[in-house]
């Protein structure tokens, strides 16, 4: 189904290219949401992957392979949107998030922050590698023809992208740590 609407937008169709975003856009976003972590800049680089797709669709050769061309470019407007975003919060500084103290239902959501906060300090790079692995399941191999890198590349950036989760992981549970002791 999708090479069929894929030929239609290759020969000027608009209302086939319009089928192709609706069909793809949703994961797209998911894709884009996961690498950026933000909403808004997500659907940024969802609408600029989609006209960056629309005027290049005639040179892709092979319309079953629409999806990882459209990852493709998509990755590149996410990367596109991290420096844009970079640009202008440099100047800005975070400040640190006090623990809660509540109930053990509370446990799951701190855990999950603290994946959250470990998961942002990674290059987009690196998170791009870990959303089209973990999140869509690819292979490395499959990961690295989506972007457009070598599969040591990806390799590398898997193992560094992990290293540091791990590290910011531990670095959080020893700052929280230190934070609830009390002196006497």
């Amino acid at each position: 189904m999708h090479a069929a609407l894929v030929n239609q937008a290759r020969q000027g169709d608009r209302e086939a290219f319009d089928a192709l975003a609706r069909l793809t856009g949703d994961r797209c976003m998911a894709i884009a949401f996961r690498i950026l972590r933000d909403f808004d800049h997500a659907d940024d680089a969802v609408q600029a992957a989609l006209v960056t797709a629309w005027r290049e669709i005639r040179a892709l050769r092979d319309p079953e392979l629409f999806e990882p061309w459209l990852h493709r470019i998509l990755t590149n407007a996410c990367y596109a949107e991290a420096r844009r975003r970079r640009r202008w919060s440099e100047s800005i500084r975070l400040l640190p998030v006090e623990p809660v103290h509540g109930p053990d239902d509370y446990l799951a959501i701190e855990i999950r922050d603290q994946l959250e906060r470990a998961f942002r300090r990674l290059t987009v790079e690196q998170r791009a590698v870990l959303v089209f692995h973990h999140y869509l399941g690819l292979p490395l191999p499959d990961v690295a023809e989506r972007l457009g890198i070598p599969l040591g590349t990806v390799k590398s950036r898997m193992y560094h992208a992990k290293r540091a989760l791990r590290a910011g992981l531990e670095a959080d549970a020893r700052a929280a740590g230190t934070s609830r002791e009390r002196p006497a």
